[in-house]
């Protein structure tokens, strides 16, 4: 709430700075730019305020009134009541971390619970404490690649199937340096290629070889030959991991890759309209200080007491900037120990389970559907709770129609490729029921005749 001063402190604040009205604070400024005239309707009243912002609400169509078959990078999952009602505690309510951790014992062990988490779901040895979400960790992937080799390799190859905005993200991070260039692993013709049509365009210049597991198309591969032959050629192998999948495929650390990034959204963090969302990072502990963010470790004290402290930052405010990794400051504290929260209530066999239930129903939905006449499942090898689904008319109008009958389609695929022309990226999580993926399936045979 905002509580203004009253004309009596103003008036001494004044005096104070030895001013004697508000505009002598603008003094300094030509007078043809102060105080322009701005074109504002009237001032309302907090309950005026509060029903128009309502009216805007109520505007939005959201995946909590609609049944939801899209995904492409941000999914519809069961969040456990307690997950928020923890987070809400006074104690945690902060996405902020503090600059002296040390006193701050409940912070650092909840990113020290994080990053074990992690790091046991990836397969890999160390985690850091978060990044702001799956795009910019596996731009920092990059810059970590491009560090280790101390800019000796320049070369960043990408996979095709990952997801169209992490590229963008990468790219942003990096295109600029002319010392970096990312090149694709196949013709934008070929979006759909397979990992192993990467290994080719692997040389004594590639720094790292990203991936996507699944990917963004939902299907699964095995990875063991990409990554040696990656290995083989001195490069490092990225992967981008959906968290969700781990639970029931082999860890990317089992294939023996050197850094795990991705999106940790579906771990007790609603849709949100897009955010805030989570970032994880994992990799080798030979490389852990490359990694940028901190790491959280634990320890004990001079009376041998458990205590928890700021082990790693990599950044420029705390090391000397030559040898800084990144500038990240901060990390996800509010969202990371949503995420924590939710793999404890969870535990091993619930997280397997939800995973299950993703992968069944999915399957299910892509056998039904693709007995559809003009419809056809694109997605033939293993795939995760996503498939492309040919339809037989452009997707953006088959989605306009499935709006009017309560339904979220599935993500338009000609977007982000356009050679993907009438196909559809659809997702199916454990939220789904069989009676709406029916319900969506018979809504689906209409769209021929609407």
């Amino acid at each position: 709430m905002f509580i203004p001063h009253t004309q009596t402190e103003t008036d001494e604040m004044l005096a104070a700075i030895g001013l004697r009205s508000l505009a002598d604070l603008f003094q300094d400024v030509p007078a043809k730019y102060r105080f322009p005239k701005l074109d504002l309707p009237d001032a309302l009243s907090e309950m005026e305020a509060l029903s128009e912002l309502k009216q805007y609400a109520a505007a939005n169509e959201t995946a909590e009134n609609m049944v939801c078959f899209l995904g492409a990078g941000a999914y519809q999952h069961y969040i456990p009541a307690a997950v928020d009602s923890l987070l809400r505690r006074g104690e945690f309510y902060t996405a902020y971390t503090p600059y002296q951790p040390e006193i701050s014992q409940g912070t650092l062990q909840a990113i020290f619970e994080f990053q074990s988490l992690i790091a046991n779901l990836t397969g890999m040895e160390v985690a850091n404490a978060s990044h702001y979400d799956g795009a910019t960790a596996t731009a920092e992937a990059g810059v970590m690649a491009y560090h280790h080799f101390r800019g000796k390799r320049s070369k960043i190859l990408v996979s095709e199937a990952i997801h169209p905005q992490y590229r963008e993200v990468l790219c942003t991070y990096l295109c600029g340096n002319e010392n970096i260039h990312i090149e694709s692993a196949s013709s934008k013709q070929e979006p759909l290629a397979e990992p192993a049509a990467m290994i080719p365009q692997i040389d004594e210049d590639t720094a790292l070889v990203l991936v996507q597991y699944p990917d963004f198309f939902g299907r699964v591969y095995d990875l063991t030959e990409l990554t040696q032959k990656a290995h083989e050629a001195g490069a490092l192998v990225g992967v981008i991991a959906n968290p969700t999948a781990l639970g029931l495929f082999k860890a990317p650390g089992e294939y023996g890759v050197d850094i795990v990034v991705g999106e940790g959204q579906p771990l007790g963090i609603p849709l949100s309209f897009g955010g805030p969302y989570l970032g994880f990072f994992a990799t080798r502990k030979a490389y852990a200080r490359q990694m940028s963010g901190r790491i959280a470790g634990e320890t004990v004290d001079s009376q041998g007491r458990k205590g928890y402290v700021l082990t790693l930052t990599a950044r420029e405010q705390h090391i000397r900037r030559e040898k800084a990794s990144s500038n990240i400051c901060t990390n996800q504290g509010l969202m990371a120990l949503a995420a924590t929260i939710y793999l404890s209530l969870l535990g091993k066999q619930g997280f397997k389970q939800v995973a299950s239930l993703c992968y069944q129903k999915a399957h299910y939905a892509a056998q039904e559907l693709g007995k559809l006449k003009g419809f056809k499942v694109l997605s033939q090898r293993p795939f995760f709770h996503e498939f492309v689904l040919e339809c037989p008319k452009p997707v953006a109008e088959i989605n306009q129609y499935l709006l009017t009958q309560g339904f979220l389609g599935g993500y338009d695929l000609s977007r982000s490729f356009p050679t993907l022309k009438n196909q559809m990226l659809v997702a199916v999580t454990e939220m789904n029921t069989r009676d709406e993926i029916d319900a969506f399936i018979e809504t689906m045979k209409e769209v021929k005749h609407d």
